[in-house]
């Protein structure tokens, strides 16, 4: 008895080792998505996955899920600090109608970041990226369109929704005919964004909208950026504003602030809006 029980613990014991030693590797630091991709694959340069929903549970804490080709990589939900990057040069697409493209909903030291995307509502979408939690996220070379909602709480291109302290970073972006281009609305604690290079256009109601509720507030910094062509360039209800090098022309509205404080310097174009330009100047600007 004991001969035969002696190799039938060892073989559970390989069993176990093989077990732990495939957990290990369910989840790989860099995985990727195709256009011709299936979400059956574990998302390997060679064997890619189909959608970003589909990788994101094979990809590890930190990691990277990288587009091969074209295609439309469906909506998704983060939970975790990970990057996606759609890839240079190509169309890594989100179609998100009648709901909302990205979710953010990471833990409080994870940093998202968001890259190569073209996120579509294709007119009814919800929102295109909806921060909700995590430390930190990142949006770079995005072109975020066609998310209407229903024109009230639903409707931006970038939903800021965070209720706990947070850190938006925009750069070179484009937001185009959303509800709002871009919402900041905290509900508590403080939320500090920072918008370069991003043109809002376009969009029926809001370009930005310094919204914060409840306890909510924070620093907004728009720089270098241009908005055009909104029914308000930039609205404003709380928390403080830096505006700076950046070109508010030809919406209806230019800039309104109904609360918090705007510095505008005079390195901005405010002109040329049909309603009336506003005056954002509250404060001292540093120049």
């Amino acid at each position: 008895m004991r001969q035969v029980m002696l190799p039938l613990r060892m073989l559970l014991t390989l069993l176990v080792i093989c077990l732990l030693s495939g957990g290990a590797q369910a989840q790989a630091s860099r995985t990727w998505v195709s256009g011709v991709g299936d979400d059956t694959n574990p998302c390997a340069r060679t064997t890619p996955c189909k959608t970003f929903a589909g990788a994101i549970s094979k990809t590890a804490v930190g990691g990277e899920i990288d587009a091969l080709d074209p295609g439309d990589f469906g909506t998704v939900t983060i939970a975790k600090g990970i990057t996606i990057d759609g890839g240079g040069g190509q169309v890594a697409g989100v179609s998100a109608s009648g709901t909302n493209g990205v979710v953010v909903t990471a833990g409080p030291t994870d940093i998202v970041t968001l890259r190569n995307l073209r996120i579509n509502g294709i007119g009814s979408g919800l929102n295109g990226i909806v921060y909700q939690s995590g430390a930190a996220l990142h949006i770079e070379n995005c072109n975020i369109f066609g998310f209407i909602g229903n024109g009230t709480t639903t409707g931006n291109g970038i939903s800021v929704a965070t209720s706990t302290t947070a850190a938006l970073f925009v750069n070179n972006t484009f937001l185009t005919n959303n509800n709002n281009g871009i919402q900041i609305a905290p509900s508590a604690a403080f939320a500090r964004s920072v918008f370069v290079q991003v043109q809002v256009l376009g969009n029926i109601g809001f370009g930005f909208h310094l919204n914060p509720s409840g306890s909510g507030g924070g620093t907004t910094i728009i720089d270098n950026s241009s908005v055009l062509g909104n029914a308000t360039g930039i609205g404003m209800s709380g928390g403080t504003l830096y505006l700076g090098n950046s070109v508010i022309i030809r919406n209806n509205i230019g800039v309104a602030v109904t609360g918090g404080t705007a510095l505008s310097y005079k390195t901005n174009m405010i002109n040329g809006n049909t309603g009336g330009d506003g005056t954002p100047l509250t404060g001292l600007p540093l120049n």
